[in-house]
């Protein structure tokens, strides 16, 4: 099959575009791909950024594959031979249904410059504050991932890890938190989120927001006052209430600080545990339940494996990954 016909100027015929990109993907996933067609192909992206569109247009109508990976540098030579091969179907077909999504009467160059999804993430022990086009703020906590619409900055979505939301209030337009099944809609709001794997946890510090949860049955929703803690596993939605410096306690990481009020060992390891690679592990379940209070360095879990040993008479071994404290 000879090459597409590769025009070098920008503004081409978007119906003709569409058909080049057809036939690159009817080579790539119908034809044998080889060495030549993976460098025509860089060539052909190269030439203009219209082609780059047309082809990531068309190919994200087809079917998203592993080749979006090479658009992203736009290096075809990363695309690999041995991508499993889709279900034949004729190519008059293909080209026809990609014509259709032709980018008619738009500019190549516009498109481009479209907002994306973006992704934000911090590592372990990591803190990011994101400051929003509209005045709001989010502050990530450690290990956590947050995606934040294209179009609009207003939705975002906390996949994991924990959050702190400082929302700008837009009746129009409501700022809205998904994690799984759940949503969080601000009503003018400062609020807490944490995403695990088993539960979410919405704390409300001010203002007003309300959380719907999506269940098999039925759908739960709530509105939360300031102080209103939710506890969302599964189909099962539960509210309490807490002071405003127990609030103020689990958003101590801003500072760089865990505070355990009567915590058991347990669940200070626990939380610990989050922020550090090297992990405290408590061997003797009489241990677990023993209660430390203070504030500590969240990234310092020398200093909680000390306190212990020093209030309660522990025994502490410092392992390479693990403070194993036990009696």
């Amino acid at each position: 099959m000879s090459a597409p016909n590769a025009e070098t100027h920008v503004q081409e015929n978007a119906e003709t575009l569409a058909k080049q990109a057809a036939v690159w993907i009817e080579r790539r996933d119908f034809g044998d791909w080889g060495e030549e067609d993976r460098a025509g192909f860089k060539t052909w992206l190269a030439q203009s950024p219209a082609h780059r569109v047309a082809f990531l247009r068309a190919d994200a109508r087809w079917g998203r594959t592993e080749m979006l990976g090479a658009l992203r540098p736009f290096r075809a030579e990363d695309t690999q031979s041995t991508t499993p091969r889709r279900s034949r179907i004729p190519f008059a077909g293909i080209s026809a249904a990609l014509a259709l999504v032709a980018l008619t009467g738009a500019s190549a160059a516009f498109y481009l410059t479209m907002p994306r999804e973006t992704t934000y993430a911090t590592p372990i022990g990591g803190h990011k504050t994101i400051a929003l086009a509209d005045g709001s703020r989010v502050e990530l906590n450690t290990n956590t991932v947050l995606r934040i619409g294209g179009r609009d900055s207003r939705t975002v979505s906390l996949v994991s890890g924990e959050a702190y939301f400082q929302i700008k209030h837009d009746p129009v337009h409501p700022f809205v938190v998904t994690a799984a099944a759940h949503r969080v809609i601000d009503l003018g709001t400062k609020f807490l989120v944490r995403n695990d794997a088993d539960r979410l946890t919405v704390s409300l510090m001010e203002g007003r927001a309300s959380i719907q949860s999506d269940g098999a049955d039925q759908t739960h929703s709530t509105v939360l006052a300031p102080g209103d803690v939710v506890v969302a596993t599964g189909n099962k939605m539960s509210v309490t209430r807490k002071p405003a410096l127990e609030l103020a306690h689990e958003v101590g990481w801003r500072q760089g600080v865990l505070v355990f009020d009567n915590t058991t060992l347990a669940d200070a390891a626990a939380e610990l545990n989050r922020y550090n690679r090297q992990k405290i592990v408590i061997a003797d379940a009489s241990v677990a339940k023993l209660t430390i209070v203070g504030t500590f360095p969240e990234n310092d879990v020398e200093a909680v494996a000390d306190a212990a040993k020093e209030v309660f008479g522990l025994q502490v071994q410092n392992r390479k990954d693990a403070i194993v404290i036990s009696r």
